[in-house]
């Protein structure tokens, strides 16, 4: 939702890694910042309008981001798109740093409206490992940004860190940064930051998508005695 400068760069960037992208604007004049080559579906409306939403083919999205003008616009699209129609990855852009944190709890990530905010609205929307956040200048070390995963949630840190091979290297947690503990619990909500090496991150996502495994018992037992 929103045709304006992100709007129109997050739609193209989506269609260019070949994605099925819709784009609704309550002015039909937005669409041409789309350019003549988007071959996405145009559906002029508001954005939290249902109707406009399901007109959008919101039944079938993967993902949804809210990036109008408007924070209050922005929120309630990103909720409508989570609570009724049952959209997980939903994504606001909010101009009011202030909101960040109450939005936060009612698990709809934000970003603030920096220069970068079309890279940042993109990495949390793509499939998990499918755009890093960084790499370093080798390219053999990556680091990404995942909201954790819900078969994760209440588990240690380091047990995630010793099954998947990767490390955490500070967890986005109701709008604060935080360095986890041997000692730190998953919550929901969190953003962990995750850090592999590029040759590995296949696993590292297998590996987190099959949840914790069976065998950590015995290795906790063998690093405890």
């Amino acid at each position: 939702m929103g045709c304006g400068r992100v709007g129109s760069t997050l739609a193209r960037s989506l269609e260019d890694r070949n994605h099925t992208v819709s784009v609704i604007d309550s002015e039909p004049d937005a669409f041409r910042r789309l350019g003549p080559g988007f071959g996405g579906d145009k559906v002029a409306g508001i954005g939290f309008d249902q109707e406009v939403l399901e007109k959008a083919g919101i039944r079938r999205a993967e993902a949804f981001a809210a990036v109008s003008s408007g924070d209050n616009s922005n929120i309630i699209a990103a909720r409508v798109a989570r609570e009724t129609f049952g959209v997980d990855n939903v994504v606001a852009r909010i101009y009011d740093p202030g909101r960040a944190e109450v939005y936060e709890r009612l698990g709809i990530s934000t970003v603030a409206t920096v220069k970068w905010t079309a890279d940042q609205v993109l990495r949390r929307l793509l499939p998990q490992g499918a755009e890093p956040s960084f790499r370093d200048m080798s390219g053999t070390i990556r680091v990404d940004p995942l909201l954790a995963p819900t078969t994760w949630v209440g588990e240690r840190t380091i047990r995630l860190q010793q099954q998947t091979g990767s490390r955490i290297a500070w967890i986005d947690r109701l709008g604060d940064g935080m360095l986890p503990t041997r000692d730190s619990i998953i919550q929901e909500g969190d953003v962990l930051h995750l850090v592999m090496r590029e040759d590995r991150a296949t696993d590292v996502f297998t590996s987190l998508n099959a949840g914790p495994s069976g065998d950590w018992h015995d290795y906790a037992l063998k690093e405890n005695s």
